[in-house]
């Protein structure tokens, strides 16, 4: 499907689809396709959740109330089973990332030629779809999560507990400073690169089976026909994976920011 002739082969197929596209060079390259897709589903979350919240009624509700009103009602029970702070900015947050992150997930159940074939119609030969399988999205979800750790654990703490909590715990002991920090560093790291690593890795391994999948649709009617059958199977199981991968980060997240807001 795309305009280059290797693309006809199961590699460059494989290579079309799981490129971006984007403008610039090194480390100032932008991925037009996945900030179109993240930017746009944020705006259509927010569109439908006001629209909602607008029209809402005390007497029977419509369907698509009722189903906001369970997102929302889960997303609230969450967050007080979880966060044992006091914070209003926490239960907003969590819902916005919970719908914002299923969102993107969800358009890995768009077949995966439909809208790269529309692209095509129109002149753009590259585009990706899901934005959480590009890692430049999941990490800048990330890194998002991670400046609210550090602004809420300074706030709360203040910045000398903030340095005395990364300086003097597990050992208590001024001789084991060095070793503190380093723990709690890397421990204080690696919270955004695993919520980051784990969204991306997820959902780009699925996204790689729909298009492998995908190949077997250009074989004979056999193959064809077992391609439909497994692509069917790894839908339903894929339901199950993009929910549980927004609801992992939304609940990291959460925990994350219950530690930062504990005053030890």
């Amino acid at each position: 499907m795309a305009a280059t002739g290797d693309a006809l082969t199961p590699q460059g197929y494989i290579q079309h689809h799981l490129t971006n596209l984007s403008v610039g060079e090194g480390f100032w390259t932008w991925h037009i396709d996945s900030l179109l897709f993240s930017v746009g589903l944020g705006v259509l979350f927010l569109w439908i959740f006001r629209s909602v919240g607008k029209k809402a009624t005390t007497g029977v509700p419509g369907k698509l109330q009722c189903f906001i009103e369970m997102i929302v009602e889960f997303v609230d029970a969450s967050v007080k089973e979880t966060f044992h702070g006091r914070n209003p900015v926490i239960a907003p947050l969590a819902l916005t990332i919970f719908v914002w992150v299923f969102m993107m997930n969800f358009m890995d159940m768009i077949p995966v030629d439909w809208l790269p074939s529309l692209a095509l119609l129109a002149g753009v030969e590259y585009l990706k779809v899901v934005p959480s399988t590009d890692v430049n999205i999941t990490f800048s979800l990330a890194l998002g999560v991670f400046v609210l750790i550090i602004y809420y654990s300074i706030k709360v703490k203040g910045v000398s507990g903030f340095v005395k909590e990364l300086t003097l715990q597990p050992f208590n002991h001024w001789a084991m400073i060095p070793v503190n920090l380093l723990l709690e560093s890397v421990t204080l790291i690696a919270k955004p690169i695993s919520l980051a690593l784990r969204l991306f890795g997820n959902l780009y391994a699925g996204e790689l089976i729909f298009i492998l999948i995908a190949l077997m649709y250009g074989a004979n009617w056999a193959i064809a026909t077992l391609g439909i059958g497994l692509q069917l199977g790894w839908l339903i199981f894929h339901i199950l994976v993009i929910t549980l991968q927004a609801f992992i980060f939304m609940m990291l997240t959460i925990v994350y920011l219950s530690m930062a807001h504990e005053d030890h």
